[in-house]
């Protein structure tokens, strides 16, 4: 192989490194800073790996890779596991883990068309103060077990169990736990969105 032939490869190598990262850090839920912090390194030159226009040594591959919890051969794949994979729910990652309420990731192939994502609600429990959107994706929730309540736009729903619901990801929508048990939930989005953003007026 030539030098520019080699050049051209590498260079094709950084192009998919960099989509793959941001495909994955999107489908986690997580912004740049989150995961920059996750993986050691500067927000900045995680969004010049994302654009292809800087490499990274293996050490850093490594840690990106661990912090995103897929394998270093899934940066650099494009196409989809042969085979199935059991996930115990003791390994689902935690997205947010506060008092009264604990968010996880269910699925975690990281070419997932969906996400879906558990959560545990403790009585006063909520997703937090503010409604919040993430992107325009279609978005079901069903209830699994105890009683919550939907807020979503200026309409609020109770939900029990068995209970499910439909709507985009775009319209501002909190959950809460009003009830006098633990309550737990599954979120389906597809596509995966981008981060979250907290609404802080307009929809009481």
């Amino acid at each position: 192989m030539s030098t520019a032939e080699s050049d051209q490869s590498a260079s094709e190598q950084t192009i998919l490194l960099g989509k793959r990262v941001r495909e994955l850090r999107v489908s986690r839920g997580y912004t740049l800073r989150a995961l920059a912090e996750l993986a050691n390194v500067s927000a900045s030159f995680l969004s010049q790996l994302e654009r292809g226009s800087s490499g990274a040594s293996i050490a850093t591959i490594i840690d990106i890779a661990a912090a995103l919890r897929v394998n270093v051969s899934d940066l650099f794949s494009t196409g989809r596991p042969a085979m199935a994979h059991l996930y115990s729910r003791a390994d689902r990652p935690v997205l947010d883990d506060q008092s009264g309420y604990r968010k996880t990731l269910v699925t975690q192939r990281p070419d997932s068309p969906m996400e879906i994502y558990g959560g545990e609600f403790e009585v006063g429990g909520s997703t937090g103060e503010h409604p919040y959107v993430h992107g325009d994706s279609h978005e079901a929730i069903i209830v699994v077990s105890g009683t919550i309540l939907l807020q979503l736009g200026k309409q609020y729903f109770s939900m029990s169990a068995g209970d499910s619901i439909e709507f985009q990801s775009s319209m501002p929508h909190r959950i809460s736990n009003q009830g006098d048990v633990p309550a737990e939930l599954y979120w389906i989005v597809s596509p995966p969105s981008e981060e979250i953003q907290f609404v802080t007026g307009g929809n009481d």
